[in-house]
């Protein structure tokens, strides 16, 4: 009777995802929205189809761990760093002001507690990550300006919401106690065991990976990544913290190490389907009868909570993202709403007795609400501002190619230079572009070893033979992409040379820690030829001006070479760099001289 229920409850749920998730998206409603109305459609409000709301939540919360996972594995030092403005900068004043201002009407118009106004006014001051980045990457503007700047404060919130749920379990546990402060023991067992993880991850992490990788099954390492995530978590739980917590430590510590994609390709699967089915937990615990009789106060919170955070995000785009009227529009429609980690954060806050069920229910409903009026918004302030969205892109392919000598990643320009020159010689190879628009075009002028697809994924390179490949090209346009396939290439096909395309000297010195010794500057050659050219119209010798070149390009490779080894230093950089113009000016002032002394010898 049990396998009955638990095969019916499984179609139910399936059967609702497909036919929920395809109409959402079809409406540009989002997938995480098409979660939330299928749990909608099946749980208590809905037909009540299914009515074990606390048994698939508890499921459901693996979704979430997964997600803390994955997002710690892309919280590098370095790419923390580079964005370090944007993201503690804007970020950090988005979330502070945010839950300044809803903690502050929670406490005084509705009277709650401090301390569960501060978890209320943290969890409101979220926006949904997976609505976000899903409305950028549809709409092809994850790299505008104002992309970048919603990018970077999600970003900051996905490390906020850290803390928060961290905090939930003391704050609950002084509030059961009275109104006395945690005890010292536990904040000192919970630090200590913090502490352990961490060095425990330092010091085990990379040789047990080291250890299954070269086993070289897949699902030995999927299995790892599980352990690890699962067993990290159930320590933080052991110690009274929240398990997400241990998930987003263990994805930190292996954000740096060669083993980050890999773990994020097999992690992924199980993360998606989970992480559904806690957005559909979610759906079923939503309460609609309280809409049905309070629509003045539900709909008015939910004006009022895109109201306060629209206030905060205006002028935060116009100031601190020094965006431009348009562009922080788009950001306060994009970032307006509530967000998926606000359920983690309310749950967390019911169960430890901060807020009420009547609270949390209330609050679901609001911000479910507000994710739904999210894509409506952004199509609003697009059309507005006369901002047309590109056609997303459809299914990556799958290579079907003998036995290629050559992988290509990218057919932009550079790589159909490259492709065109292996066609001529008759040496097989195999183009991957993630641009639909750049597939289509190529293939009709003959483009039959071009396959769509990304050129990061670990499953579509072995598909496209790399295994048995010798040369690996990485002609892709974006740095990011770039050095994310490198790693990845030098990770799981290290017998591949890799030849890549450098945007700027810094991107080349990434690769160059690769171990790629001589990144192709992309625009250093033609702007060799340009020097030449115009040394030549200003009435140089040919001979001449193709000496003073070449003798330019000598010396600039080797200061690339000289300032690759302090290049993470500005102040050692501006001093080779000034030094190095002080050595070719002299270099020059030589050759003028030999040149003069020659010029008399002839005469």
């Amino acid at each position: 009777m049990e396998n009955h229920q638990f095969l019916q409850s499984a179609v139910i749920f399936l059967l609702a995802t497909v036919v929920a998730v395809p109409i959402s998206k079809r409406f540009k409603l989002g997938a995480v929205l098409g979660y939330l109305i299928a749990g909608l459609a099946i749980g208590p409000s809905g037909f009540g189809l299914i009515r074990d709301t606390a048994g698939v939540a508890a499921i459901s919360e693996f979704g979430v761990v997964l997600m803390l996972f994955v997002i710690g594995l892309e919280l590098s030092p370095q790419r923390l760093w580079v964005m370090r403005h944007a993201v503690f900068g804007s970020g950090l004043a988005q979330v502070l002001l945010t839950m300044l201002v809803i903690g502050g009407v929670a406490f005084l118009a509705f009277g709650m507690a401090s301390k569960s106004a501060v978890i209320v006014g943290g969890a409101l001051a979220l926006s949904s990550t997976a609505f976000g980045l899903q409305i950028l990457a549809e709409r092809k503007e994850a790299n505008s300006a104002y992309g970048r700047q919603g990018f970077a404060i999600l970003l900051f919130q996905d490390l906020a919401a850290i803390p928060l749920i961290a905090a939930i379990p003391l704050l609950g546990g002084s509030m059961e106690h009275g109104t006395h402060p945690p005890e010292l023991s536990r904040i000192a067992t919970v630090v200590g065991g913090i502490i352990v993880v961490v060095l425990g991850g330092r010091l085990l992490l990379r040789p047990v990976f080291r250890f299954v990788a070269r086993a070289g099954s897949v699902e030995v390492s999927t299995a790892t990544a599980l352990l690890v995530v699962m067993g990290t978590a159930l320590v933080m739980e052991l110690i009274g913290v929240s398990v997400t917590l241990g998930a987003f430590l263990a994805g930190v510590l292996l954000a740096d190490s060669e083993y980050r994609h890999e773990l994020e390709s097999n992690i992924e699967p199980f993360k998606g389907l989970l992480l559904g089915l806690f957005f559909i937990s979610v759906g079923m615990s939503v309460d609609l009868s309280l809409l049905i009789h309070q629509p003045l106060l539900i709909l008015g919170l939910v004006g009022l909570l895109l109201v306060t955070k629209s206030l905060v995000l205006w002028p935060l785009g116009l100031s601190a993202g020094r965006l431009g009227m348009p562009d922080s529009l788009r950001l306060t429609a994009l970032l307006a709403c509530g967000g998926e980690f606000a359920f983690v954060v309310l749950n967390l806050a019911q169960s430890n007795h901060l807020i009420t069920d009547v609270q949390r229910n209330v609050l679901v409903l609001v911000i479910t609400l507000s994710m739904a009026l999210t894509p409506l918004l952004v199509i609003t302030v697009a059309a507005m501002l006369n901002v047309k969205a590109r056609k997303p892109d459809r299914e990556f392919e799958t290579p079907d190619v003998a036995s290629p000598r050559v992988i290509i990643a990218g057919f932009g320009r550079v790589g159909q230079i490259v492709s065109r020159l292996l066609r001529a010689h008759d040496i097989p190879f195999v183009a991957l572009e993630n641009s639909v628009e750049q597939v289509e075009f190529s293939r009709r002028f003959g483009g039959t070893s071009l396959f769509f697809g990304d050129p990061a994924r670990p499953e579509l390179l072995r598909a496209a033979q790399a295994q048995t490949a010798e040369v690996f090209v990485l002609g892709t346009d974006d740095p990011d992409m770039n050095l994310r396939t490198a790693r990845l290439v030098r990770r799981q096909f290290p017998h591949l040379k890799i030849v890549a395309r450098a945007r700027n000297r810094q991107h080349a010195f990434r690769l160059m820690d690769l171990g790629i010794e001589e990144p192709v500057r992309e625009t250093f050659h033609s702007s060799l030829k340009m020097a030449r050219l115009v040394l030549q119209a200003l009435g140089m010798p040919q001979e001449l001006a193709e000496a003073r070149v070449e003798r330019f390009r000598k010396h600039d490779e080797q200061l690339l070479a000289r300032q690759y080894l302090v290049y993470d230093d500005d102040a050692a950089l501006r001093e080779t760099s000034m030094d190095a113009l002080g050595d070719l000016q002299r270099l020059f002032e030589a050759d003028t001289a030999d040149d003069g002394l020659h010029r008399e010898e002839n005469v």
